[in-house]
Formats: C-alpha cells, structure tokens, sequence
C-alpha cells in the first residue's frame, strides 16, 4: 500500500444550516488529489480542516505524520486559498521579508526569487497592481519556496486564461516528479483535473461520495442515449440517474463496457467528471 501524505478519518464540522462528513479522504504521497463537488459542498472548509485553519468536530486528520495542530506540521504544507491575500500596499520583495520571519529556516529567498522570474513578477510591483493571475503566481511562489511537502490549492486556477492555467498545470506535474512531494487541489475547470490529477475525490452536499483512481474513474462511468424501452432492459444498478426528453434518455451509467455489451446498438459515450457531477446532482434534486 502506498504511504499517504495525508489522511483523514471520520472528519465532521456542523455549521447551522449545513454539516460536513463523516469524510475519509487520503492523499497519497506523490500523487495529485482532485477534489471536486458543486458550490457550497464543502471543499473550502475541508481542505481548511486539513491544514489546520479550522478545527473538525469528530474525527482525525494524520498529516505528514504529525497533525495539523502542530506548527512544525503546518511549516511543511504550502497553501494557496482563492479568497487568501496579501495587503496590496506591499511589493514582493515586502512579501518575501514577511514570510523569511514567519517560516524561519525553511524559508529559501533564493527559490522564491527564482519562482518570481519564472512567473515574469517585479518583486519592486505593488500589489495592487498586479492582476489576478499574476496575484495567484505570487501566492505560488511563496507557498513553494520553503519547499513543502503537501501543497493545498482551492480554486487556484480559477479565472485565468489557459495559457496561464496551462503554466501552472506544467508546474504542478513538476512539483510531485520526485514523489516525495504531494497535491490536493480543488477545482470547478475539471478539465485541469482531468489533465494532471491521479485520483478524484467527489464531495457532494458534505458527503464524499467516491475517491476513485482517474484513469479507473473516467473508464467506468459512460452517457448512454437510448429509449426507454432500451433504457428499461439494463440490469439494476448500471443506471446512475436519467433525464428524460422529447427525443429519448440521456443516462449516467456504471459499467461504461458493460453496457455496450448488452446495448450494442445504443450510443454510449465515456463520462467526463462534469457529466458525472451533472448527473449526481440531478439525481439528488429529484
């Protein structure tokens, strides 16, 4: 079995009008998670649980063996949050001498100056200058340069060009080469994911419904469009939900070669995570 960066086991957080788990995820070491899940199913507060920003209600969180409690832990994540940010008065180079006292020895300016040209950022550029795609670069530079171990992103692509997401989707894939290094990144551009990430983690409405190899996730699953009398010859259990319409179904199956197999007639095209997504939470809204 492979060793694991992070695990969490039995995680829950009850807010007033929404809860959270029991959530098991693990992050193995040297690969990349994708989590993904609709608006407000909980992403944000579950990657905060694991880095330590808010605390559970129940369960564990085993990160790089220690806990997210511990400073020392937390000192070997990096962490990149869409709403995180620096004050917009300050340069890069204020940023740097910021981060030099907060992470002491783990900290290199030479490898945060590195991520600064790489990126094409002034280190003498005020903040407020910069855009968002060049914020994020900056948020990375600073998350990567006291070289963590698990780098935790939410949203991080978010609203950029794909020439810019491109760049950093190259940086990501570099980041784990050395398989010491691990990702858990959540995101709503799931063809990012679909590109880069080993396994996928689907949260939905605070549970988690699956945690599946990629690969393994997106052979599995298929679209099948067919009739209803088509439709009602399959086995139980292959049909996730269907929509019906004016000229036929539209089905999430299981089973993706199964079904072609018994539906040899019948279109059956490979799922991607946002029609597994689609589907899911038209089944729920039901």
């Amino acid at each position: 079995m492979a060793a694991s960066t992070a695990a969490l086991r039995g995680i829950t957080k009850q807010y007033k009008d929404f809860t959270l788990g029991p959530v098991d995820m693990t992050v193995p070491a040297g690969s990349i998670v994708g989590l993904i899940g609709e608006n407000g199913a909980g992403k944000t507060t579950l990657l905060k649980i694991l880095c330590g920003v808010n605390r559970a209600d129940d369960g564990t969180v085993d990160l790089l063996g220690g806990f997210p409690a511990d400073a020392a832990t937390r000192a070997k994540i990096g962490v990149v949050f869409e709403d995180a940010f620096f004050y917009g008065s300050f340069t890069a180079a204020q940023v740097a001498r910021s981060l030099a006292g907060m992470y002491g020895a783990r900290w290199n300016a030479d490898s945060f100056s590195a991520y600064l040209r790489r990126f094409g950022l002034d280190a003498g550029k005020k903040l407020k200058e910069y855009s968002r795609g060049m914020r994020l670069k900056l948020s990375l530079a600073a998350a990567l340069a006291h070289d963590p171990e698990l780098l935790v992103l939410d949203e991080a692509t978010a609203g950029l060009d794909p020439v810019v997401r491109g760049e950093l989707l190259d940086l990501f894939l570099e980041f784990i080469q050395d398989e010491r290094h691990s990702i858990v990144m959540s995101s709503h551009i799931t063809a990012d994911l679909e590109q880069i990430a080993d396994s996928i983690a689907y949260l939905h409405n605070g549970q988690l419904l699956f945690q599946e190899n990629k690969d393994d996730l997106l052979q599995e699953y298929g679209v099948l469009h067919c009739g209803e009398d088509v439709l009602t010859s399959l086995p139980a259990g292959l049909v996730v939900f269907t929509r019906r319409g004016a000229y036929g179904c539209e089905s999430l199956v299981r089973e993706r070669r199964t079904v072609q197999e018994l539906l040899p007639e019948a279109v059956c095209d490979a799922a991607r995570l946002d029609d597994i997504m689609r589907f899911y939470s038209g089944r729920d809204a039901q």
